[in-house]
């Protein structure tokens, strides 16, 4: 159904609203069905079997990472983090929002009004206008939805336009391509235009709560969460390291799967909804995930799908980015909140392609702002443009592409909340044992679940612990249903030398990488760097 429609004039008062108002037709807040139904009748995607709606995103089947900018003005001149983001003149981007706005002239589009944040105090509200229906089903799911009552006054904090069929004049609009991601942070407008990846429209918000919380004390992350036992727990990690499966465990109540805010409260999801990867999802595996892609209304993009609607989730042709989305109450344990109390376990994922971390490893606070802001893990095939097979990578606060800020800001945030609410962290390898990628093999799934089980229910506080000689980590020595080799890396690699070889360049690589923080962290945290032979 439709939400009853408020006069125009009401929506006149976001950034921008009333422009598009007056060129475009559109169809304000319908609900889930509506949109399901309206991306079928349009041929934006096919039905599956199990009532899942299937889509596929042309060329570009993750971020365009290459193709986002932040407008530089007075505003932001000072308070974002130049080195990690582009620019785009204010010329530059009025000139695009007047050709986008000409653009959507005629046209009808979806608009939907949705929440960022779970918490009242911080949460933000987004105005959204789409031009596929389908869009606006994939962040109906991911963002948090108003009640009915919240509607007639909803106010917008920020406008995000998504026009798939606009492409930019890179001479005209200062960009690189016919795909443009342009964020003007002063007047909270952002424009996505050339590109059918559905994960724009919900990383435009992600970001710009990254930019604004930390004004109010509030750490914004990269991050999914869940709760249980002894209290809730964070993971952090990039795509593909095994955030969304490894929170969603059936014994623990799952808080949100990606985006996260701490603050004085505690953590609160500022999702609604679940972006999960679907290559090789099995129900063995991720039972709970893989349920999802059984219900009506769930999104699959870039899953292939047989003639008879039955996906495919061992078939990486299309990608290896393939994702279902669909909303937090399809997991049967999910807050329904999305709120939880402070953390007392911090997980980072790591994917370490080169096969010399352990799987798992206890950090003092200065280690865990340091491999905060290191970042390291892999790249993986499909999570962004351009990448193919596994690429080693440091991407600060496992979440570089969506920090407008410098990262000490979030470093700094980070390791203060962790001291005040005594958190214990834990660095965590999902990636490869017994060589590197290519030579090695995954880390084994059950292996990662009972390493983490120790580490959430406190049963690895009080195990033998040996120093790591290259990371100066406290690494276990023996756990319980755990093979004791996969605890030692350089035990499970055929070739010692070798072994000790990787394991210095990778070392090297953080202390090249961790330069540019060097003169902005204190003492301890330099200290906390692992060591060159």
């Amino acid at each position: 159904m439709t939400n009853t429609p408020r006069a125009a004039s009401s929506r006149a008062n976001g950034p921008e609203g009333s422009r598009l108002l007056e060129t475009a037709n559109i169809r304000w807040n319908d609900g889930e069905q509506a949109l399901f139904d309206l991306a079928l009748e349009r041929g934006e995607g096919r039905a599956t079997a199990d009532g899942a709606l299937a889509v596929t995103t042309g060329k570009h089947t993750g971020r365009s990472a290459t193709d986002k900018y932040l407008v530089r003005d007075e505003g932001t001149e000072d308070q974002v983090w130049w080195d990690n983001n582009q620019s785009m003149s204010r010329e530059h981007f009025e000139a695009l929002k007047e050709d986008f706005f000409a653009h959507a002239e005629g046209k009808e589009l979806v608009g939907q009004e949705l929440f960022g944040g779970a918490d009242e105090d911080y949460r933000i509200g987004a105005r959204i206008y789409l031009e596929f229906a389908w869009h606006g089903l994939f962040i109906r799911h991911l963002l948090r939805r108003p009640d009915a009552a919240e509607l007639p006054g909803f106010a917008p904090d920020m406008t995000i336009v998504n026009l798939p069929s606009f492409k930019a004049d890179p001479a005209r609009h200062g960009c690189k391509t016919e795909t443009v991601v342009a964020v003007d942070l002063t007047n909270r407008l952002v424009l996505i235009g050339g590109t059918e990846y559905a994960g724009e429209t919900k990383k435009s918000v992600f970001g710009a709560l990254n930019y604004w919380l930390p004004e109010k004390g509030v750490m914004p992350m990269h991050c999914s969460a869940n709760e249980g036992g002894r209290g809730s727990a964070l993971f952090f990690g990039l795509s593909g390291t095994g955030k969304t499966t490894l929170s969603s465990d059936a014994s623990r109540t799952l808080v949100g799967d990606d985006e996260h805010g701490w603050s004085d409260n505690g953590i609160f999801n500022f999702e609604g909804g679940c972006y999960a990867k679907t290559i090789r999802l099995s129900e063995e595996a991720e039972p709970e995930i893989y349920g999802t892609t059984k219900m009506p209304m769930s999104v699959l993009e870039n899953v292939v799908v047989d003639d008879a609607g039955v996906p495919d989730f061992d078939d990486g042709s299309l990608t290896e980015n393939g994702r279902v989305a669909y909303p937090l109450h399809y997991i049967p344990n999910a807050s329904e909140t999305g709120q939880a109390g402070h953390p007392k376990t911090l997980i980072m994922l790591t994917a370490d392609a080169m096969g010399v971390l352990p799987p798992i490893a206890k950090m003092t606070p200065a280690q865990a702002m340091y491999h905060f802001l290191s970042g390291y893990t892999a790249k993986v095939a499909g999570t962004e443009k351009g990448v193919k097979g596994v690429q080693a990578t440091f991407s600060t606060c496992f979440g570089a592409p969506f920090m407008p800020r410098h990262p000490t800001v979030y470093g700094n945030l980070l390791r203060d909340k962790i001291a005040a609410n005594e958190v214990t962290c834990w660095l965590v390898n999902t990636g490869w044992t017994g060589g590197p990628y290519g030579e090695g093999s995954r880390m084994p799934i059950k292996a990662t679940r009972a390493l983490l089980a120790g580490a959430l229910d406190g049963s690895l506080d009080d195990v033998e612990m040996r120093r790591d000689e290259n990371f100066g980590l406290m690494v276990p020595v023996a756990v319980d249903g755990v093979d004791a080799a996969l605890l030692d890396p350089r035990s499970t690699w055929t070739d010692k030398d070798a072994y000790d070889r990787a394991a210095q360049e990778l070392v090297a690589k953080f202390i090249a990488n961790f330069e540019k923080f060097a003169t902005h962290v204190d003492a301890d945290v330099n200290e906390a760097a692992p060591k060159a032979a």
